[in-house]
């Protein structure tokens, strides 16, 4: 039964203790035993250093609310361990990078009923979409097709068939920028397509089959019609966009694509076959709110159609429009 000298790293501090592990027969491995104690390992072969539960929520919370970045919240730790000497504290910002990242897909796995039972992960499984847009079989219960524009039989008015319609706003953001990884042979995926943003396979499978066109705007000089196709070094991601529910905000699961250059429609429309495919069912009716739809929108079916990886009901209309915040930058013809 040996002793190993162990840091822990708690929200008091980083601290250094000899923990004795138990070696009998059938006992379970070191890293099981810390998990046991309220302690998360660094490593799972022979942990050395290991951080506390409390304190990897106080991360998660302060990285959420806060924006704390991680290596700020470890120097914090640092000098409350020794305000005179915090150089002198063990540095282990990079597992705590590191582990950080594998509790937070815990607690996803958790919360979305995937803790206590081994099943495959479909796309968008970690992610929650709007509770209140309409989502059949989980809020909401679809009448038949050929009822659904029928008037009622009491006060002869028209069932409100917008109750059983999904609405989607498109939008980019140019701010998110990401440089290219170092060693991106390092570079693990824990969460591959399963929250909001897409899978990357299918979705740089797409990009490379896609036709490459340049449209210009026949509206007014809309800068994401024309910047399409500008490059930036250096970048391996220019921007994200994605797809949001209309009413509430809230973005849709398996939705979120980058930008490899400007705002493309190729990007847009793999963002956009992805969000009608998240829990519509037999929905019938899509409308959908894009600063330049009036040019997006006209050879959309087209652009599916040619491609494999793309995919969108044929019975489903797509309504397109234009935020009011944009749509006064447009021409007349746009409000037809």
């Amino acid at each position: 039964h040996s002793k190993q000298i162990t840091t822990i790293v708690d929200k008091s501090g980083v601290h250094t203790h000899k923990i004795k592990y138990c070696r009998c027969a059938d006992a379970l491995t070191a890293d099981i035993q810390l998990c046991q104690m309220g302690l998360f390992p660094a490593s799972f072969a022979q942990p050395q250093t290991a951080f506390t539960f409390q304190v990897l929520d106080d991360f998660l919370l302060d990285n959420l609310e806060c924006g704390t970045s991680a290596m700020n919240y470890y120097n914090k730790l640092r000098r409350m361990t020794t305000s005179v000497f915090p150089h002198l504290v063990p540095d282990h910002y990079h597992e705590l990078m590191r582990v950080a990242r594998q509790w937070r897909q815990l607690h996803l796995l958790k919360w979305n009923g995937f803790g206590h039972e081994s099943k495959d992960r479909k796309p968008g499984d970690l992610a929650l979409f709007c509770p209140a847009c309409p989502q059949p079989g989980i809020n909401v219960t679809l009448p038949p097709e050929d009822q659904q524009e029928e008037t009622n039989s009491e006060s002869e008015l028209p069932k409100p068939s917008w109750l059983y319609s999904r609405s989607l706003v498109m939008d980019g953001n140019f701010k998110a920028e990401h440089l290219y990884a170092a060693n991106p042979m390092d570079e693990v995926s824990l969460m591959d397509g399963h929250a909001f943003m897409v899978g990357d396979g299918a979705y740089k499978a797409h990009l490379a089959q896609a036709n490459d066109a340049v449209q210009w705007s026949e509206c007014n000089n809309h800068r994401a019609m024309n910047q399409a196709n500008a490059t930036r070094h250096r970048l391996e991601a220019t921007g994200i966009s994605g797809c949001a529910c209309a009413r509430h905000g809230c973005f849709v699961p398996h939705a979120m694509v980058d930008f490899q250059k400007g705002e493309r429609q190729m990007n847009m429309d793999y963002a956009l076959c992805e969000a009608l495919k998240h829990n519509t069912g037999s929905i019938r009716r899509a409308l959908t709110f894009y600063d330049i739809n009036c040019q997006y929108h006209k050879y959309l079916r087209d652009r599916v159609s040619e491609s494999p990886f793309l995919e969108l009901d044929q019975a489903l209309q797509i309504v397109p429009g234009i935020g009011l915040w944009h749509v006064h930058g447009h021409q007349d013809s746009c409000y037809v």
